[in-house]
């Protein structure tokens, strides 16, 4: 990133933020090189939330605030069944039963 360096443009407000916008990411960016399992994108993250952002609309159906939290927390659980591989229903059975 040293050709950023040597950038010094004399004017435009949205090119100077760019640049220092480039810099001020710059220790994060450079995490990226330190490990070759890192990817550069974010589709899987995205891909894990887009049922509960799908479901936004439902929620709106939700007679309460309270209502709205509890299906989020069910969304919640289920969702990280999913990412741990495991059953969502039986996962759900099984905190429902052990619940404290």
């Amino acid at each position: 990133m040293s050709w950023l360096d040597q950038l010094h443009p004399e004017s435009g407000d949205r090119l100077i933020k760019a640049i220092n916008y480039s810099n001020g990411c710059r220790p994060f960016m450079m995490n990226y090189l330190k490990d070759g399992a890192c990817s550069l994108s974010n589709n899987l993250s995205e891909n894990s939330i887009r049922p509960l952002v799908v479901g936004r609309k439902n929620w709106l159906f939700c007679d309460t605030p309270a209502g709205a939290d509890a299906s989020m927390k069910i969304y919640s659980m289920i969702e990280t069944a999913k990412a741990n591989e495991l059953d969502p229903l039986k996962y759900l059975s099984f905190l429902l039963e052990h619940r404290p």
